[in-house]
């Protein structure tokens, strides 16, 4: 079994996943539009070439997306994207990336349980939390 997260967007995803493929330094396996596939009738043809399906590879870690078309978007809540990081520094990094344009909810700083810990919403919306923890 596999447990990945499948994020949704409001016509922004494959500028968010090229924005997560830079940052996270993975590699996008997967960006299909609805265009060219069956699903391309069941859409206005302005969300034609927005996001089916999405899929970033982060070492052996996935994560899925797409757009959601506007009747059925939801601002995401209620959930964080966990990320856990063994280097300090390269946390530092990824949490100032991912919080550009966005809104920091936790600065990232020492915790009683990590070395460095954050929370912050992206500039598309989704929430992520960055953990580095301490060494055992």
């Amino acid at each position: 079994m596999q447990l990945n997260p499948y994020l949704l967007f409001n016509g922004q995803c494959e500028a968010a996943f090229k924005f997560y493929e830079q940052v996270l330094g993975g590699k996008i396996v997967a960006l299909i539009p609805h265009a060219g596939t069956p699903a391309e009738e069941h859409v206005p043809s302005e969300w034609r070439n927005k996001i089916l399906h999405a899929t970033l590879m982060v070492g052996d870690e996935v994560l899925m997306g797409s757009d959601a078309p506007p009747e059925h978007f939801e601002k995401p809540q209620g959930f964080s994207v966990a990320l856990h990081v063994k280097d300090p520094a390269e946390a530092e990094r990824i949490f100032h990336a991912l919080a550009e344009n966005g809104t920091v909810r936790m600065p990232l700083a020492q915790t009683f349980w990590a070395v460095r810990f954050g929370m912050l919403i992206d500039r598309f919306g989704i929430p992520w939390m960055i953990n580095c923890e301490q060494a055992a």
